[in-house]
Parts: C-alpha cells; sequence; structure tokens
C-alpha cells in the first residue's frame, strides 16, 4: 500500500498503480501526516473565503477574469463552472493506465498540503482507483503550461458526477458509474476544483509510462544486438570492461557487461576467435557507447521525473504556517516536456541501431547467412520485409523526435505568454517507444532465426534462453509466413517485463 504524502512515490509505484489488474482494490491511501497538513492549509482557505481577501480563484476569477470578484456565496458554483467550461479537450481517449496514473499523481500533488483542498478531495481520487472507476480523458488539448488544464478538468468532471467514465470495462455518464460504484459524488468547495486542474498529470503520466516501457525497449535491445553480433561473428572485445573503462560513462559500462553475460561459453564466439576481420561495422562494434548514452537518458529522465512524482504543482500556493496564498508558476510543464522529448531521442537511437543490425542479418555479403534468412532464397523472400517495416517505424519515429518544448503559442490573451508543449511530447514519446518495440522484436525474429542457421554452434547461455524465449511466442518458421503476428507478440513481450527475470539471471550467474 502506497501511503501519500509520507513516502516518495517511484516510478515503480506509478507504474503498479496505472496498470493494475482490474479489481485490484486499493493501491494508495492518504497518511496521517498529509491529512494533517492538508487541513491545515485549508484553514487558511476557508479564512480568505470568510473575510473576503482577494485570491486568485477563490475569490476572483480565472485567468482573464481574474479581476472579477465572486461573492462568498457564489465560491460554489465557481468551482463547478470551473470543471465545465475548461473540459474542452478533444480526439481519442486517454488509455487506462495513462489515467489512473493521472489520479494517482494528481493525488500525490495535493497531498502535500500546499493546495488548500481537504482531504476528501485526496480520498475521492484515490476512491477512483479503488473502486475501478476511470474518467474519460480527451488527450488533446493541452499545451502544458497553467497545468494540464483540460484533461485534468475532465478527469475532475468525473469526481462531481459530471462527464463519462469507464467502470470496470463499460463506459458510461460519470454519475452511474459513480453509483455503480457505491461513490457519492464530491461537493466542491472553495479552490478545489482549480486544485484538480492546474497540474502536470497527464503530461508527467504520458511520460511516465514511456519511460517504462522505453527502459524495457532498452534492456531488449541490448540482449538483440548480443545475440546479432554472436549471429553475425562479431567481436565481443570491444565490450570488455578494460576497453570502456578508457571513456567510463556510466551507461557504456552497464550496456558492455550484458553484452559479456549474455555471450558467456558461447561457442559461437569461439568459433571464429582467430578469423582475420579487423572490425566490425558500427551497429556491432559501438552498441556499448550508443545503447550507452541511451542508458544514461533514461537515468537522467527517471530522475526528473521522480521529482516531478513528489512536488507541488497547483496555482495559488497555500502556506499553512504564515497564512500567505501566492500565485508562482509551478504548474508550468517546461521540465517535463524537455525530459519526454529526451526520451523519444533516447529510445529512437535504439530502433536506429537495431534497424541497421537487421539490415546486416539479411544480406548474405556481410552475414555468410542465406540470403534474407530464407530456406530456399529466391522461391521464399524469408525476412526481407522485416528491414522495410522497421526502415518505416525508424523514419518515423524520426519526425516524432522533432521536440514539442521548442514550440510555444500564447493562451489566455497573452497571460500565458509562454507555454511547454509537454502533453505533445509525451503523446509523441509514447509512440515512439511502441515503434521501437516492434523494430526490437523484428531483430529479434531475425537473429533467433540467423542462430537457427548457425547450428549446430551454440550461442551464449543467456542468448540461447533469450532464443528459447522468443520462440516461445513466435515458433520457428517453416517456410515463408507473415510476419506481423510474431512482430506483434514479441513487441508485446519486450515491453511486458517478462524479460527482468532473464535479465537478472544472466548478471548474476
Amino acid at each position: 500500500m502506497i501511503e501519500l504524502g509520507s513516502a516518495a512515490l517511484t516510478l515503480t509505484d506509478v507504474l503498479r498503480v496505472a496498470r493494475a489488474p482490474a479489481g485490484s482494490g486499493a493501491q494508495a491511501r492518504l497518511s496521517r501526516e498529509a491529512r494533517s497538513r492538508m487541513s491545515e492549509s485549508r484553514a487558511v482557505v476557508e479564512r480568505a473565503v470568510r473575510d473576503q481577501g482577494v485570491v486568485y480563484g477563490v475569490t476572483t476569477g480565472f485567468g482573464e477574469l481574474k479581476d472579477r470578484h465572486i461573492p462568498e456565496d457564489q465560491v460554489r458554483a465557481l468551482q463547478i463552472n470551473l470543471l465545465r467550461s475548461h473540459s474542452a479537450g478533444v480526439g481519442a481517449a486517454a488509455p487506462r493506465d495513462v489515467v489512473r496514473a493521472m489520479l494517482l499523481l494528481r493525488a500525490a500533488s495535493l497531498a502535500q498540503g500546499y493546495s488548500g483542498c481537504r482531504p476528501e478531495v485526496v480520498e475521492m481520487l484515490l476512491a477512483l482507483i479503488e473502486s475501478d472507476v476511470t474518467p474519460i480523458v480527451p488527450l488533446e488539448g493541452s499545451v502544458g503550461a497553467s497545468g494540464d488544464l483540460a484533461p485534468l478538468a475532465h478527469l475532475g468532471s468525473v469526481l462531481i458526477g459530471e462527464g463519462e467514465a469507464w467502470l470496470a470495462d463499460r463506459r458510461m455518464p460519470a454519475a452511474l458509474a459513480l453509483r455503480g460504484a457505491g461513490l457519492q459524488p464530491l461537493e466542491l468547495e472553495a479552490k478545489e476544483g482549480l486544485a484538480l486542474i492546474n497540474g502536470t498529470q497527464l503530461s508527467t503520466a504520458l511520460g511516465a509510462l514511456a519511460l517504462a516501457d522505453g527502459w524495457r525497449v532498452w534492456e531488449a535491445g541490448v540482449a538483440a544486438a548480443a545475440l546479432s553480433t554472436e549471429v553475425l561473428m562479431g567481436s565481443l572485445a570491444p565490450a570488455r570492461e578494460d576497453v570502456q573503462g578508457l571513456r567510463p560513462y556510466r551507461g557504456a559500462f552497464e550496456t558492455a557487461r550484458r553484452l559479456r553475460a549474455y555471450s558467456e561459453g558461447s561457442a559461437l564466439v569461439e568459433s571464429h576467435r582467430n578469423c582475420d576481420r579487423v572490425q566490425d561495422a558500427y551497429s556491432l562494434r559501438c552498441v556499448a557507447p550508443v545503447m550507452g548514452a541511451s542508458w544514461d537518458a533514461l537515468t537522467h529522465i527517471e530522475r526528473q521525473l521522480a521529482i516531478e512524482f513528489n512536488s507541488v504543482n497547483d496555482n495559488p500556493l497555500v502556506f499553512a504556517a504564515s497564512g500567505e496564498v501566492i500565485s508562482a508558476g509551478l504548474f508550468h510543464a517546461q521540465p517535463v516536456a524537455l525530459v519526454a522529448d529526451y526520451l523519444k531521442i533516447a529510445v529512437a537511437e535504439i530502433a536506429s541501431m537495431s534497424e541497421r543490425r537487421i539490415d546486416r542479418l539479411l544480406d548474405p555479403r556481410v552475414s555468410g547467412l542465406p540470403a534474407v534468412l530464407a530456406q530456399s532464397p529466391g522461391l521464399e523472400s524469408g525476412y526481407m520485409l522485416a528491414q522495410y517495416t522497421a526502415a518505416a517505424l525508424v523514419s518515423e519515429n524520426k519526425v516524432l523526435c522533432h521536440p514539442a518544448s521548442v514550440d510555444s503559442i500564447p493562451t489566455g490573451t497573452g497571460i500565458e505568454d509562454h507555454v511547454s508543449m509537454a502533453p505533445i511530447a509525451g503523446r509523441h514519446a509514447i509512440k515512439v517507444v511502441e515503434n521501437a518495440s516492434r523494430v526490437v522484436a523484428l531483430e529479434l525474429l531475425c537473429a533467433c532465426r540467423a542462430l537457427e542457421f548457425r547450428r549446430p554452434l551454440m550461442a551464449g547461455a543467456g542468448c540461447e534462453r533469450l532464443y528459447g524465449m522468443v520462440r516461445r511466442r513466435a515458433g520457428a518458421p517453416e517456410g515463408d509466413r507473415p510476419l506481423s503476428a510474431p512482430c506483434e507478440a514479441v513487441a508485446k513481450w519486450v515491453v511486458s517485463g517478462e524479460l527482468d527475470a532473464l535479465i537478472r539471471e544472466v548478471l548474476e550467474s
């Protein structure tokens, strides 16, 4: 059980809640310390309402209407109107895991106790997670500046029984979903509608889930590189620890360590130890520095997102100790936008290297293997189209990797005159990771087929186990066959986390 407000949220926590099986029940709760902090900050807001002080979004309108005074008897209507008017998202609904991550992350931010809302708001967010009520949140319509306003407004509307939601796997009006889950709509008080929508939670959820899958694509990409290096009779000398020590990037060390571990005890490596090849192509020889750079990038991205998981990104901020209410800009998603763009580049490079190895596996002039890995080249086209598909995916990634964070269109009649476009970067990161998972899956299929042509020689113990895991999901072909289904099956396996156990065992052996 995750206790919000008492311990830092991690990527593992977010992933566990976001992708929990339906009906798995409570995943997080509000800690006693957080409840106390929230109550103290709430008292500041209630005093401001009672005294009719000027507090943005509490006793005033929003954005362009910030100078309009709101009487005490209308502050509740103000919060409801805010959710309704800001529910302007368009496009496809966010996947279940993205919305569940949003619910957890918004609850975690409010639980810090600087938003001036009641503990009941956080408890309602967590109740939606526990009851498997998933708000319908359109993916498009946020520029990632004053928070992800439109997406969070759609999410927040479900708390008051408006909008739409999934109850388990059934889509319905939010009021019916709450009733079906045994929940009562929340009656918002002053500041609470604003507290629900001022945050980076769509951007951060997209980035977090893309990162989690990106790590798995990285691990699978290194495993595929190890197997491809073996079947292409490449040298593993560049992966030696003393070689990498001359340029000691941590990611390169981690990559090289895996390459050595997967190929430990390889008869394939031994079979050409004294060959006359001087050096390999970069897609084999430079796996450690290139994939290592992606490891370093992913590590940095995870560190940055962890800060966002555990931060306050609301406006205005309520300081209980001093009674101050400060308007600031902690909702600006530029830190998330930059790392989401960086994530795209880091993962795209995994696919780029993988596609080049696929090309070498299919080219008999450099592989020494049957052309296009066909049993009867000419009569059969073998894996020829694997490279075409990989090339298309890699090329699409190049377009998606254009940094969204360098763009800005002012909103809010010029008040919000710089925006982050973080949700766009996050959506593109999800797609880049999906594309890369398929490219790596195609390389694994090709490398496994190549290993079959190298028999009776055996690869390293780790590579042989990798081969077995792939073949359990995509059996060895007999002649030509469609590659679509095997590619999809292996790509899903790549991001499933099932490779984690093999990685641990290989590295510990």
